[in-house]
């Protein structure tokens, strides 16, 4: 599969055109744009299932609304069940999290003492004004903005309106999906038109297969961590479980950030090395789940996003355009996956990389032998 042209540069002038105008687009109604990412995504993800329904012959507006309200009956539900404790937690940890400092700078002491008779300096000065100073930081960071949550303005007015906004903008989109691929296909130029399918199909895979799948991982996890935490008596268990499986949309990420916090816990909570070994068993053993059968069976082998891409992405989208490019982050990273994987393959396949041998010397290399061979016959 190659692209057909005369000239491959009006190929590059025109995607380059349009990544530009994309671009600005995001940039000049980032915004604005929340809501309308968040439904379409909605709409991308749920589309395959109101495609099932819709082969059993149930008409696609019933399938639509049935499809949607059962989504969103299940993610108020989720809410509903997890906030409450989530709240508690989080107001408890950010109430004790100034102990855990303290703690741990007594701790430290010893070996910063040591540190300073050898090497000179105020290392124990320097690194207890570090922590304080850190941990103000996020402790005024967490209380301004659940203050401007609390208070009104600008955050509540978005929040409400992606609330209300969102729902509509994904059944308008599942409504008319098939009207929109077509007007999409019918775009296509005709001469590559199996090429740029081709891509599409593959890039569709990818976002798919990743995004729906390691959602549907990250949503495991969260519940395995919080439960078995829980169970296991850790202190803000709840709250730990269910954020290092949201972060575990992001590979390993949410399970190194949650054993990592989840063992200082641990430790500060009883002292034990064995109850540490305990509560990181629970992570080994969601790690070994999550390789063993969940990623597999949910996510695939060969869907081929990286960790460190996929948090590049998240972190690049999030710098330059907010939620919106955290939204968008994803998606952007399989799209340019599929275009460079196909451009290398083209590269490969050019006179740049390796060049062919000519025809005619091969050619007269075979006559001369073909009339060997007549004179000897």
């Amino acid at each position: 599969m190659s692209l057909k042209s005369t000239k491959p540069q009006a190929h590059l002038i025109f995607w380059s055109v349009s990544a530009f105008l994309f671009i600005g687009f995001v940039w000049l109604f980032k915004g604005v744009l929340t809501p309308f990412v968040l439904g379409i995504a909605i709409a991308y993800l749920l589309n395959p299932v109101v495609n099932a329904l819709t082969k059993l012959k149930i008409p696609r507006l019933a399938a639509v609304i049935i499809i949607l309200l059962s989504f969103f009956i299940f993610v108020i539900g989720v809410i509903t069940i997890a906030a409450p404790p989530l709240a508690r937690e989080a107001s408890a940890l950010a109430e004790s999290f100034p102990g855990y400092i303290d703690r741990t700078i007594e701790f430290l002491n010893p070996y910063l003492g040591m540190a300073q008779e050898r090497f000179g300096g105020n290392y124990t000065e320097n690194i207890q004004g570090f922590l304080k100073d850190n941990v103000g930081k996020i402790v005024s960071l967490s209380g301004g903005l659940a203050g401007g949550l609390a208070s009104g303005g600008q955050a509540v007015i978005g929040f409400f309106t992606t609330l209300l906004l969102a729902p509509l903008v994904a059944f308008f989109m599942m409504q008319e999906w098939p009207k929109i691929t077509k007007w999409v296909n019918d775009l296509i130029p005709r001469e590559n038109e199996k090429t740029i399918q081709g891509l599409l199909k593959k890039m569709d895979f990818k976002v798919a297969g990743f995004v729906r799948g390691q959602i549907t991982v990250a949503f495991f996890l969260g519940v395995i961590y919080a439960i078995a935490l829980t169970i296991a008596g850790l202190n803000y268990g709840f709250l730990i479980g269910i954020t290092a499986g949201f972060l575990s949309i992001i590979p390993l990420v949410g399970s190194t950030v949650g054993l990592l916090v989840s063992v200082i816990v641990a430790w500060f909570q009883m002292g034990e090395i064995s109850y540490v070994a305990i509560i990181a068993a629970i992570f080994v053993v969601g790690q070994i789940v999550e390789g063993n059968i969940l990623t597999p069976k949910l996510v695939g082998d060969s869907v081929g996003l990286h960790p460190v891409w996929v948090l590049f992405a998240l972190l690049a989208g999030g710098s330059l355009f907010g939620i919106v490019g955290m939204l968008l982050g994803v998606p952007v990273a399989a799209v340019v996956g599929v275009l460079l994987s196909f451009s290398i393959t083209e590269y490969k396949k050019s006179t740049l990389y390796a060049a062919k041998t000519p025809a005619k010397t091969v050619t007269k290399k075979t006559s001369k032998k073909s009339t060997i061979k007549k004179k000897t016959a």
